[in-house]
């Protein structure tokens, strides 16, 4: 067993120090294994990117393009609802990615602790990530209905008087995030709770034995320990927040009027006036901007991470 062990060691110290003298190293797959790879990543994602660049330069339909220079992105700017767009895509990617951090750590506490059915109640807290997003917006304006919907019925009983969740300019926008608070938030409890499972037993023991309770044991030792959790938690849910479209579409059509129109929405309107250029250019925006905000955000997050 100790020969047995030493070889792959061995073997890996022969590897560093021929790479060290300039030889060449043996790879057990060669170069061409990447190919694949990169032929699938450049046709689904380098193509399509680099032919919205361009066509984001141009008034083109279906048959015929014209190039314009920059006049689709001056266009796009002087757009009336843009600035509303703006505000809200950044409201509604500020609230739902908070929210998601949050609730996906106390559910992710409350999931690995001693409690009865915690399988069953993990998958609950899972399921709806698994629902198509249309179904969950189309369901849920039926129940946010101001009149004939069951939330506002059920608050009813108790003497509430509910407001027009999709209807009401003041909670449109808010009940569309706390829908995709609720689709989403399982996604982040099952990130958390790997995070949280790969913290070493002997670090929860030595702050019980030193005499903390339950909250110093997470504030002092789960807390810090699933910084990587939080850190993947924020950069997806705050992606998806900046993209988010299709469940808002679902459920108010960036209304009423525009006021709960993101960059996304805006987008879609003038794609479905025939501003197929201008859509592109506001597409092109949309991809700036949530890169951006989300690779800074990234580097920062992961900096302070290799700093402590």
């Amino acid at each position: 067993m100790a020969i047995t062990s030493i070889r792959p060691r061995a073997r890996g110290d022969a590897a560093k120090a021929v790479a060290a003298g300039g030889a060449k190293v043996y790879r057990p797959y060669s170069n061409w294994f990447f190919l694949p790879s990169a032929i699938i990543y450049s046709v689904l994602f380098l193509v399509p990117t680099f032919a919205s660049l361009y066509f984001s330069l141009t008034r083109w339909s279906l048959f015929d393009s014209k190039f314009v220079g920059l006049d689709n992105f001056k266009l796009f700017f002087q757009e009336p609802a843009l600035v509303k767009g703006f505000t809200n895509t950044l409201l509604y990617a500020v609230v739902t990615s908070g929210s998601k951090v949050v609730l996906g750590l106390l559910l992710a506490v409350l999931l690995t602790s001693q409690i009865v059915a915690r399988g069953y109640l993990r998958s609950v807290v899972f399921f709806p990530v698994l629902v198509s997003t249309i179904g969950v917006g189309l369901t849920f304006t039926v129940l946010m209905n101001p009149e004939r919907g069951l939330i506002n019925g059920a608050l009813s009983v108790v003497g509430i008087d509910g407001p027009g969740w999709l209807t009401d300019p003041k909670w449109a926008l808010l009940s569309v995030a706390a829908v995709d608070v609720w689709k989403g938030v399982g996604l982040a409890t099952l990130i958390y709770i790997a995070g949280i499972v790969s913290i070493p037993r002997e670090y929860i023991e030595a702050a019980r034995v030193d005499g903390a309770g339950s909250w110093e044991t997470f504030r002092r030792v789960v807390l810090p320990l699933s910084r990587p959790a939080t850190v993947t938690v924020i950069i997806l849910s705050l992606i998806g927040g900046l993209r988010s479209f299709d469940l808002i579409w679902a459920m108010t059509q960036g209304g009423p009027g525009f006021t709960s129109d993101v960059i996304a929405s805006v987008i879609y309107k003038q794609y479905q006036a025939g501003f197929y250029g201008l859509s592109t250019a506001g597409n092109v925006v949309l991809f700036i901007t949530v890169t951006a905000i989300v690779l800074p955000l990234s580097w920062f997050l992961n900096r302070k991470e290799v700093d402590m």
